[in-house]
């Protein structure tokens, strides 16, 4: 009898996981597609990068890396940019588990949040520089998406490091993810 308990308790534990990845895909993606400022680059700045950071804290690096990589990959499919859907897969994944290690190291430090999303925004600047890249042909004319790369960052830090901040004041929230 204990054992079935435990047994369910752990498959109940791996049910709410999924469907809390399931739940900051979907974030993701709409923070993606709701704020999108077209740059003078070609591509769009957006609020996305605070949903993936968001879910890296809230889920861990692995869950987070899915929830990220997943609902931002699905925000490049349906606003047009289907050429970025597998670069984004990966480079917001990666973003993710950096700043969900860097979180998990530091989140009782002071400035620990901030420290792992700067980090986990170095990915992003650096993917997308060199996926471009890739793309144009030249590392310096994919450079021009830097600045724009570089304020997307900044909001996706400023915000989820407040929203992470506020998050963890409520004890109901915090019990319900470990993690933060």
């Amino acid at each position: 009898m204990e054992k079935t308990i435990q047994t369910r308790s752990a498959a109940d534990a791996r049910v709410r996981s999924i469907v809390a990845c399931a739940l900051l895909a979907a974030l993701a993606c709409a923070a993606t597609m709701v704020i999108h400022v077209p740059s003078p680059t070609g591509g769009y700045m957006n609020l996305g990068d605070a949903a993936v950071l968001l879910g890296a804290f809230l889920l861990g690096p692995w869950y987070g890396a899915v929830a990220g990589g997943v609902g931002s990959a699905m925000a490049d499919a349906l606003s047009g940019y289907p050429v970025y859907v597998p670069a984004t897969l990966i480079i917001k994944a990666v973003m993710a588990i950096a700043a969900g290690l860097v979180y998990r190291a530091l989140r009782e430090k002071s400035g620990g949040t901030l420290i792992a999303a700067l980090i986990g925004e170095i990915p992003m600047v650096v993917g997308y520089w060199l996926f471009d890249a890739l793309l144009l042909g030249s590392f310096t004319g994919s450079a021009a998406g830097i600045p724009s790369n570089l304020v997307q960052a900044g909001f996706g830090v400023a915000v989820s490091v407040f929203l992470t901040a506020a998050l963890r004041r409520s004890g109901y929230v915090r019990g319900k993810f470990a993690n933060l």
